[in-house]
C-alpha cells in the first residue's frame, strides 16, 4: 500500500474539480485566479490558436441565480465594446452543467503592485486618466461598477488600462426599462444559455470595499445609487495613486456588514499624505470623496477634466485660486522659462559688476 503526497492529493483534488470543456472549442491550460462567483482559468481556443481566460461558476447553485448573475455579468461586459474594459468572446454552459463566458486574456498586473514601482507623478495620473475614461464609457452606456479599487484595474505591458471585474455592477433604472437590457441577444455557445434578467440588489445588501465604497453604498441605499457612488471610488482611486500606502479595507463585503466599517476605514485614512502631494490634487480627491454625494463631481468626465488640466498647468475647479495660488501655478507651469530669465538676469548682474571694477 502506498501513500500519496499533500502535494499529489492536492493536485487530484484540483483536478477532480476541474471544469468539463469537452465538446467546446477550448483546451484547459492551467487556473489564473477566483472570486466572487467563479474561478478563471486559462484556455487555448483551439480554433482562433490564442489564449482566452474562462470564468467558470464553482459554486453550489441549485436555483440557477448564481449562474444567471454570471451570464449577467457576461452581457454587460457585452456591450461595454471599450479599450479600456475586457472584451468577452463567448458564453453558455459546459458538460457538466456549469455556466462559463470566455474573455480575452489580459497579461498585464493589478494597479496596486505597478503603483509601487511609479515614482512618476504625472504617469499616475495618465493611467488615472484612462481608468475614468472607461468608467465614464460604462456610465453612459447606464452601468455601475460599484467596486473600482486597485485589484480590480489591469496595467499591461504596454501601458493598457482595463477595468475589471463587473460582478456587482448595477445597470441604472433608465437602461432595466430597455429592450435591450432586459432581454439581450445570446452570446454564441456550443451549449444553451440562460435567459438573463436584470439582477436586483436588496435593499439593505452591501456590495463594495471598505474604503472605496460611497458612503450609501455602505449604507445598503441601493436604490439612491447613481454614477455618484462610481465617483467616490475613482476619488479612493485617486487618493491611492497619490499615497499608495496600504489601505484598510480590502475585502468584498456581502449582507451583513458591520455599517461602521467603512467609516472606519475611511476615517483611518483621512489625513493621508496631504502634505506630501499638490494641493490642486488633494482637493480633486477630497471633492470626489464628498461625504454628501451633491458635492461630489456630477459626472467622471467633470473628474477627469479637473485631472486633464492640473496635468496642463491650468486651474482646476476644485481648488478655488487666489492670487498667490495663481501666482505659484504659473510659476511651476513656466518654472524652465522662468529658470533660464533668472539665470541670463544673473550672469548680465555678474558681468556688469565684473566689469565696472
Amino acid at each position: 500500500m502506498s501513500w500519496l503526497s499533500d502535494e499529489a492529493i492536492s493536485r487530484l483534488q484540483a483536478a477532480s474539480v476541474l471544469p468539463d470543456v469537452s465538446g467546446t472549442r477550448y483546451r484547459l491550460v492551467e487556473r489564473i485566479g477566483s472570486g466572487g462567483m467563479g474561478a478563471v482559468y486559462l484556455a487555448e481556443d483551439s480554433i482562433l490558436a490564442r489564449r482566452v481566460a474562462l470564468k467558470v461558476l464553482d459554486l453550489p447553485d441549485a436555483p440557477g441565480e448564481l449562474a444567471a448573475r454570471l451570464l449577467r455579468e457576461a452581457h454587460i461586459l457585452a456591450r461595454l465594446e471599450h479599450p479600456g474594459i475586457v472584451p468577452v468572446h463567448d458564453a453558455g454552459t459546459l458538460a457538466d452543467g456549469r455556466v462559463f463566458y470566455a474573455m480575452k486574456f489580459v497579461e498585464g498586473r493589478r494597479l496596486d503592485r505597478v503603483a509601487e514601482e511609479m515614482t512618476s507623478l504625472p504617469d499616475r495620473l495618465r493611467i488615472f486618466q484612462r481608468i475614468c475614461d472607461a468608467v465614464a464609457f460604462a456610465h453612459a452606456r447606464g452601468v455601475l461598477h460599484r467596486d473600482l479599487k486597485p485589484e480590480n484595474i489591469m496595467v499591461g505591458p504596454f501601458g493598457e488600462v482595463l477595468v475589471m471585474d463587473w460582478g456587482v455592477a448595477k445597470i441604472l433604472e433608465s437602461r432595466e426599462n430597455d429592450p435591450e437590457a432586459r432581454n439581450p441577444k445570446p452570446l454564441a455557445s456550443p451549449a444553451k444559455v440562460f435567459p438573463v434578467q436584470p439582477a436586483k440588489t436588496a435593499h439593505g445588501t452591501v456590495l463594495g470595499t471598505p474604503g472605496y465604497m460611497a458612503p450609501e453604498q455602505a449604507r445598503g441605499d441601493v436604490e439612491s445609487l447613481d454614477a455618484r457612488a462610481d465617483i467616490f471610488s475613482l476619488g479612493a482611486l485617486l487618493r491611492f495613486l497619490l499615497d499608495p500606502r496600504p489601505q484598510q479595507g480590502a475585502t468584498t463585503l456581502g449582507k451583513g456588514l458591520d455599517k461602521g466599517a467603512n467609516a472606519l476605514a475611511m476615517a483611518s485614512s483621512s489625513f493621508w499624505g496631504i502634505l506630501f502631494v499638490p494641493r490642486p490634487l488633494a482637493a480633486i480627491a477630497r471633492k470626489a470623496m464628498s461625504e454628501d454625494r451633491e458635492g461630489r463631481y456630477t459626472s467622471t468626465s467633470e473628474l477627469a477634466l479637473d485631472i486633464a488640466r492640473y496635468l496642463d498647468g491650468l486651474p482646476v475647479s476644485a481648488y478655488p485660486e487666489n492670487i498667490f495660488r495663481k501666482v505659484a501655478r504659473l510659476a511651476g507651469r513656466y518654472r524652465v522659462a522662468i529658470a533660464l530669465v533668472l539665470t541670463y538676469l544673473v550672469v548680465r548682474a555678474m558681468l556688469f559688476f565684473f566689469f565696472r571694477r
